[in-house]
């Protein structure tokens, strides 16, 4: 039987024992106290304090989709708004800079090599999935240490990053080359991929690669049949436990596809945090989990000899699988969300 079908009263005490936190990478270094900057830190979805966050959910869902430019196709100049304001962009552009993970794959999606890239932290590399796409963009520091100089060496015409990310050096680098801002990365990366192909005069192939990613989840709901397993999403890294929740990049794929989530992770939040002592509270009919740098640095040997974590129904039956970090949680672009609906295929559909 579905897990989904236990006791709501169950689900209830289940949710209301654990802790909503701020979260970050992935959907995350350290630009201040909470929240928002927490996520800055290792990249990936952004997030607010859990009691903004709901409401920080909404508005950048709605301030996102206002975002844009309403120039012809080919037009130029054309002027872009984003999260900073406005910018205008002469010609096409050329020489891209990108400012984090979900950028690179929205761009090399498009057919376009840029010719700078800042990785997460710890990460100087193009992630496996984009080697081919991406090119071989120069280094230009990480995504909460900017390198300003090796940014305008390259010289650039256009720089592609978000709010979240970098606002505090908006000014420094719309001196270098005009810059288009997301909101933040994570959960309104549809609406992200928009605005970077508005950017790049290439709206009408980013829609037909949003609606064949669409068509994909549908169809991946649908043969996964009536019956649908419930889905938890566990992310390991450096001093937490997540449970990714709706306001996610893994949670938006998971929603498209109709795949429903325990009751404890049906919030409209980035993740809900807990200690390896509740590991248990990652029950579902399937668990996939991630690990964000070097497993040792988490907690998850101790959350994995837990016996309540080999009590788990998903784990002896052996759904409980560990999935590829740098899509299901950093990749934040179609071409990653393209992967993860394969691999859940594979997992699902029999």
């Amino acid at each position: 039987m579905s897990l989904r079908r236990r006791g709501a009263a169950v689900a209830a005490l289940l949710a209301a024992a654990l802790t909503l936190t701020a979260c970050g990478s992935g959907d995350d270094g350290d630009k201040g106290s909470s929240g928002a900057a927490d996520s800055a830190k290792a990249g990936g979805d952004g997030k607010k304090s859990v009691a903004q966050g709901g409401k920080d959910f909404g508005d950048a869902s709605a301030k996102t989709a206002a975002m844009g430019t309403d120039a012809a196709p080919g037009q130029f100049p054309r002027t872009v708004t984003h999260a900073m304001g406005k910018t205008k962009l002469e010609s096409a552009p050329k020489r891209v800079v990108v400012l984090d993970v979900g950028e690179l794959d929205n761009v090399a999606s498009l057919g376009v090599q840029p010719v700078g890239y800042a990785p997460t932290e710890g990460d100087d590399g193009i992630p496996g999935y984009l080697k081919e796409a991406a090119g071989s963009p120069k280094s230009v520091g990480t995504i909460n240490s900017l390198n300003l100089e090796a940014i305008a060496a390259l010289k650039p015409d256009l720089i592609l990053g978000s709010q979240l990310r970098a606002a505090d050096k908006y000014k420094e680098l719309s001196s270098i080359a005009p810059t288009v801002f997301s909101i933040r990365p994570g959960f309104t990366w549809k609406e992200n991929y928009l605005l970077n192909a508005a950017a790049l005069d290439k709206t009408a192939q980013a829609k037909e690669k949003l609606a064949a990613y669409e068509a994909k989840a549908k169809q991946l709901g649908s043969d996964v049949g009536a019956d649908k397993p419930t889905i938890s999403m566990v992310r390991y890294m450096p001093g937490k436990i997540r449970l990714y929740a709706q306001a996610s990049f893994i949670g938006t794929i998971l929603k498209d596809a109709g795949l429903p989530r325990p009751a404890n992770q049906q919030v409209n939040d980035l993740a809900v945090e807990i200690s390896p002592e509740k590991i248990d509270s990652a029950d579902a009919d399937w668990i996939f989990t991630g690990v964000y740098g070097d497993p040792k640095a988490t907690k998850r040997d101790t959350a994995l000899g837990n016996p309540l974590w080999k009590n788990l129904e998903a784990v002896k039956a052996g759904q409980a699988k560990d999935v590829a970090d740098e899509t299901w949680y950093l990749g934040l672009g179609v071409t990653a969300a393209e992967e993860v609906l394969d691999d859940l295929r594979g997992f699902l559909v029999k």
